[in-house]
């Protein structure tokens, strides 16, 4: 009997635990809340924004492209002959 009680006790717990959560979050005092906190975000990033400092730009034809001249032969690798000749 006393671990039937328990354990009603505990749901009983669990219960209330989860619908004070839900009533606490889809109030209207805390959407207001959220909201204000939201847009005092959106204040503050406007304000740093305008205040960042913007530099200039000295990356124009900055690459040089070169010309390649060597053949594209693939040179051949023989891994397991050099494998071999160390033991």
């Amino acid at each position: 009997m006393i671990k039937e009680l328990k354990y009603f006790i505990y749901s009983i717990i669990i219960i209330l635990f989860i619908f004070f959560i839900c009533k606490y979050y889809f109030s209207d005092s805390y959407k207001k809340k959220s909201f204000r906190s939201l847009s005092n975000i959106n204040k503050k990033i406007e304000v740093y924004s305008n205040k960042l400092p913007i530099l200039e730009d000295d990356t124009q034809n900055i690459i040089e492209y070169v010309k390649n001249t060597q053949s594209k032969k693939k040179k051949n690798y023989f891994f397991w002959e050099l494998i071999d000749k160390n033991d």
